[in-house]
């Protein structure tokens, strides 16, 4: 009998085992600070998807009626099965509904004289794409097995989205708080866009972080500026963190790389798919007044209306912790983006991070350093993230996925080299760290016919000035900002004044592309010399100090090479293209370029070649 009892106590300690450990929910797995990857999370045919509307503080389109968002939700089935709660990643976007389509008719024209007045370019429409609602896959592969729940939106005025695009407006911030919101519980969500049947996020821990590339990098920065509780983490990648510094340089109109005629009300065109029966609202309140009368493609000059699109300007609500990502070679949202942000959150104490690579746009950070910085901050386990470095910089020819920690960026070893000028017109003259008084005026003539890595490459052009350093005998590093004075006068009331960096001589086998021999650029508008926000005509031959920075940079300059600037005016591939003929005359005793050494002035002198 006594055995009988002993074997009954066992079997009943076993079967509370068995039942103890099929009620034991589903949990994320973590290992050295990073989430893993579960098996019960990774069989996609059990993702739970649905879509919702989310219903914002704001009415954009003129209907009378709060504007409503477009949500799509990817959620493991445990979350629903088990009652499992889980953090967020979320990511928005304008182009998840589709974009217009069509050639140079979309632009701007760029072939006419500064401060000339053209007639804006043609608006194609945009033709929503797909037929499902679903928004987007994207992210979700990498974070539901692991553990997070993936979130989707379109913003404003595309897809599903309810509004008008505004390209940088309070709306764009808005739109993904009220977002957040409704993940935290503190908003409402609709199961249909006109629908009352309301529906929750109680799948959520209210842990939210956010990414993207692009503009739905920007997206990221823009909800963090709202201070809104709950966003704990962001990861921009590329952003557009400043619409005036996207289309206008130091007072000059510039367009971004490779699209050449954009402006802002270009790519208010570009994304608008929403609603077709809000489009003649939108554009006569959004594109033909508010950015027809704020944007000035005329002098180029800040105004109030781009103040209002420049996320630094609205930071001090930020609390999210900041991982930023972008490319030094990225000469379509510039590294100046990224930095100016990353910057800015140092000095108020957030957590913060950047992540540098040598390749052009896009390309976020290895996913190591992602899923720790999610891991830390949405799932609150303490991996000690915040004593990583804070700077990751690929080297060149490393993998994008292999990046070199340092402390901080730029590197707290550099400092300030100041370089000056020695004439060689129209051939190539001299730069060094010692100044010679009495180098006199040299000259160029304008001709935007000419791309500057044509320019960059000849040996004798009056259409630029070139002055190089002697060869290097070892490696020099640069990392941070350089800066550029350079004492201008023009034949004409306006020019464009282009400066780039580049390394010399120009493809010698080791480098492979045009912009491995571009070391940082520039573009100003001399009319700005003393203001930003208001530009004057310049005085024939009078000469102006312009000052400014060039694009952030962190690059080794190899032996045997040289550093060469490069002073033009219009950059055919970037600049307003007037008639040729503009001549710009350069003080060379009152020129001179900064750039930030790793290891300073003695570093570089004893570099230089004897």
């Amino acid at each position: 009998m006594k055995s009988l009892k002993i074997t009954t106590l066992i079997v009943i300690a076993l079967i509370q085992v068995q039942y103890a450990v099929a009620q034991e929910k589903t949990k994320p797995v973590f290992k050295d600070g990073e989430a893993q990857i579960v098996d019960a999370f990774k069989d996609a045919s059990k993702w739970i998807r649905h879509d919702l509307w989310v219903e914002t503080t704001f009415d954009t389109d003129g209907d009378g009626k709060l504007d409503r968002m477009h949500v799509s939700v990817t959620r493991p089935a445990q979350t629903e099965t088990e009652g499992l709660k889980l953090p967020v990643v979320y990511v928005s976007s304008p182009y998840f509904a589709g974009v217009a389509s069509g050639g140079s008719e979309l632009f701007w024209d760029v072939k006419h004289e500064l401060g000339e007045t053209v007639d804006p370019p043609f608006d194609p429409g945009v033709k929503r794409r797909g037929e499902r609602p679903i928004i987007s896959n994207s992210h979700i592969k990498t974070w539901v097995p692991r553990g997070y729940i993936v979130v989707h939106s379109s913003s404003p005025g595309t897809g599903l989205s309810q509004g008008a695009p505004t390209v940088g407006g309070k709306n764009e911030s808005l739109a993904p708080k009220a977002v957040i919101d409704w993940l935290c519980g503190r908003a409402t969500g609709y199961t249909e866009v006109n629908g009352s049947e309301t529906v929750k996020a109680y799948w959520s821990t209210g842990k939210v972080g956010m990414t993207g590339t692009s503009y739905n990098g920007t997206i990221p920065l823009a909800a963090a500026t709202t201070g809104v509780e709950g966003l704990e983490a962001i990861i921009p990648i590329a952003p557009n963190t400043s619409y005036y510094h996207y289309y206008r340089s130091n007072g000059l109109v510039r367009s971004p790389g490779g699209y050449l005629g954009e402006d802002i009300d270009v790519l208010y065109n570009f994304i608008h798919s929403g609603d077709e029966s809000k489009r003649a609202y939108n554009n006569k309140t959004v594109r033909d007044t508010e950015m027809k009368n704020g944007m000035d493609r005329v002098t180029g000059d800040y105004n109030d209306f781009w103040a209002g699109r420049d996320y630094l300007n609205q930071m001090t609500p930020m609390k999210a912790a900041l991982l930023m990502s972008h490319g030094f070679n990225d000469w379509n949202v510039m590294p100046e983006h990224s930095y100016r942000i990353y910057k800015k959150a140092k000095e108020m104490g957030l957590p913060t991070q950047i992540y540098y690579h040598q390749n052009g746009h896009g390309g976020p950070p290895p996913i190591k350093i992602m899923n720790r910085w999610f891991t830390r901050y949405l799932h609150g386990i303490k991996n000690g993230v915040e004593n990583d470095s804070k700077s990751w910089v690929v080297r060149e020819n490393d993998k994008q996925s292999e990046p070199t920690p340092y402390k901080d960026y730029p590197n707290p070893d550099a400092s300030d080299v100041t370089l000056y000028l020695s004439k060689g017109a129209p051939k190539v003259g001299g730069l060094q760290t010692t100044s010679s008084n009495g180098q006199g005026k040299e000259s160029l003539v304008d001709n935007y016919s000419f791309k500057g890595s044509a320019l960059a490459q000849a040996d004798e052009t009056e259409h630029r000035l070139l002055y190089v350093t002697p060869k290097f005998t070892k490696d020099v590093h640069i990392s941070g900002v350089p800066k550029i004075t350079v004492s201008v006068a023009s034949s004409k009331p306006a020019a464009n004044l282009s400066v780039w960096l580049v390394s010399l001589p120009w493809n010698n086998g080791r480098r492979t592309k045009i912009t491995d021999n571009i070391i940082t650029r520039g573009w100003a508008d001399p009319q700005n010399h003393s203001s930003l926000t208001k530009g004057e005509p310049l005085k024939k031959g009078k000469f102006y100090t312009v000052s400014f920075d060039l694009q952030p940079d962190d690059q080794i300059i190899k032996a045997g090479q040289q550093i060469g600037l490069m002073i033009f005016s219009s950059d055919k591939e970037y600049t307003l293209h007037p008639a040729p003929g503009t001549e710009l005359t350069i003080d060379l005793d009152k020129t001179q370029l900064v750039i930030p050494v790793v290891g300073g002035k003695q570093t570089l002198n004893s570099a230089f070649e004897k």
